[in-house]
């Protein structure tokens, strides 16, 4: 193993771990182990990973779930719970619109619209899904493709982010005006 390897050693990531556990309360472990579940999982799992109770963990992702941060499936044996992207992109939305102007963002948007009608022309359609890069022979061919396709949809992304923001922006951080 070389200083360069990326493997991580072991001890360096329980070291990182334990001072994890040392300077953050249970309430923000929960949060922080929540953010990285994309897919449901149980509380019991949550805990282990936050360094809790699962009493603890199911608590805290209670709370979590009223807020809109996570998802909870409360049928399921145990309860189940994933991360809200929903929420997190109101979050980031948000965040952009109070480090823009309206001006700013609506210019924004206009480029990244023009570098996805750039994708549009080069691959002869609106709609990047409808794409596979396994229709291609060549190994290089497929990965630039697929890069390509990845790249277009975080374009997309942004563009609805940006998008969120304006509206935020414009409404006084609501989506849609207020009654006068």
């Amino acid at each position: 193993m070389t200083e360069f390897d990326p493997v991580p050693d072991r001890e360096a990531v329980d070291d990182v771990r334990q001072r994890w556990r040392e300077t953050t309360d249970t309430f923000d472990r929960v949060y922080d182990s929540a953010l990285g579940v994309t897919e449901p999982t149980a509380y019991t799992e949550i805990a282990a990973t936050a360094d809790c109770s699962p009493n603890a963990a199911k608590k805290h992702l209670d709370r979590l779930a009223e807020m809109g941060i996570v998802r909870a499936d409360q049928d399921a044996q145990p309860a189940r719970y994933e991360r809200n992207d929903g929420y997190l992109e109101w979050q980031e939305a948000s965040q952009l619109a109070e480090e823009h102007t309206v001006e700013e963002i609506i210019d924004r948007v206009g480029t990244l619209e023009d570098r996805c009608e750039e994708y549009a022309d080069e691959f002869e359609t609106t709609d990047p899904s409808s794409i596979s890069a396994f229709d291609h022979d060549d190994h290089d061919e497929i990965h630039t493709v697929m890069v390509r396709l990845s790249d277009w949809h975080a374009l997309e992304r942004d563009i609805r982010l940006y998008e969120l923001a304006r509206q935020i922006a414009q409404n006084d951080g609501h989506l849609v005006p207020t009654s006068p």
